[in-house]
This record gives C-alpha cells, structure tokens and sequence, in this order.
C-alpha cells in the first residue's frame, strides 16, 4: 500500500513537470502527506489542471465521507470491476503529485521507515482516481485514492507492494478520458523500472504525521 507520502517540488517545477495549462491553488511543501489531507493532482480532457484533492476517495453514493479513510488505495488488480472504483477508473483518472513516498520496513520488533523517490531527484505522478461527493447539506468534497500494484526489485525487501507510477511516455493516456478500456491502459499498472528509483532509511520522526519538515526525508 502506500500511506505516506511528500511533495516539495516548486509549483513552476511542477507546471513544466507535467506540462499543467491551468493552475487552480497554491500550496506549500509537505514532507509527510497523510491520509485525509489535501493533496496536489494533474486532471485532463480539454486541458490539464492542477487541482485540490482530499486525499482518501469517498464514492459518489456513499452515506458517510469517513470512508475515505478506508480507500486511500485501489489495488490495479480489481479498479476495473470493483463499485468502488469502476466508474472513476473509467472516467476521472487523475496524476497525484509526489517527490517521493514511505514505506516501513519490518525488523524484528521495529518497523524501519524508507523514503522512495526517484534518481535523478524530480517530481512524478501516481496513478490515481477522484471522485466529487456532495453532502445533504450540499457540502461538496473531491477525494481521491492512490493505485497500488506489486513491488519492484527496490521495495521488495522493504513491503511488497507500491504505489503505480505512471511513466512520462504514458501520461497522455492514463489523463485521456475518452480511452477507458482496460486492456489500453493495463499495462500502466506494471512496477516501475528500479534502476530509475532509489530508497534510504529516513528517521522516526516521519512516523507521526504531525512532523511535516525537511528532516522527515534527511537520511539516516
């Protein structure tokens, strides 16, 4: 899975990233992204867009927003199939905007947290869905949800699934609405190349997310 996750990137680094045409907020680095925060994400059709996401995707239909603490992942697996997600997968897929992310390594009693990202070090985009749920009340929140597929080589000795990350080459697909088939966008979900990737020991003060500095991604 992945629970934890950081962008640090500089807004104008993002916009060239990811060639964005319309930008609707600003925002600030954060180093320890946790469920049920506002996230950074890249929509498409006409043209893209960098919007604001709630991070923890509550169904259209759904009674109760607490359930998006539930759906921070899709497995790539069943997103296709599954009520949850087959409508979004079909029609609102979006890029969710990290540096890089978490993941704790088992060790003995302790779980060791890594920091992932990318070498050289710049943004990139998980694959994700969103969905737009209005309240009785008309309260309307847009959520979302990261899709997980099997690890690669670099994060399997540390947890043996990973976040989908969408390759540059395959970003103008995964944002096109109009290809919805599964068998055009399946491969999207393989793991990602491991020579591209590198992963450090960070240090324990990422395990609370109240701590949301540079620390959280120092080395140990």
């Amino acid at each position: 899975m992945c629970g934890r996750f950081a962008r640090f990137s500089k807004k104008p680094v993002i916009i060239e990233e990811f060639g964005i045409e319309e930008t609707g907020f600003d925002f600030e680095a954060d180093y320890n992204i946790a469920p049920g925060r506002d996230i950074a994400a890249v929509t498409g059709g006409d043209k893209k867009r960098l919007v604001k996401l709630r991070w923890g995707l509550i169904p259209s239909w759904s009674k109760d927003p607490a359930i998006g603490f539930k759906m921070i992942n899709a497995r790539s697996e069943t997103i296709a199939g599954k009520p949850s997600f087959r409508t979004a997968f079909k029609k609102r897929r979006c890029l969710i905007i990290t540096d890089g992310f978490f993941e704790w390594k088992k060790d003995e009693k302790l779980k060791v947290p890594y920091f992932i990202t990318m070498k050289p070090a710049h943004p990139f985009g998980f694959a994700g869905l969103y969905e737009r749920w209005v309240s009785p009340d008309g309260k309307e929140i847009n959520s979302c949800t990261i899709i997980t597929t099997q690890a690669n080589g670099i994060l399997k000795p540390i947890h043996d699934r990973m976040p989908v990350i969408v390759d540059k080459k395959d970003e103008e697909i995964w944002l096109n609405p109009e290809i919805f088939e599964n068998d055009k966008l399946s491969h999207i979900f393989k793991p990602f190349d491991s020579d591209a990737m590198t992963a450090f020991e960070v240090g324990r003060i990422v395990n609370s997310p109240a701590n949301n500095s540079p620390e959280c991604i120092n080395p140990v």
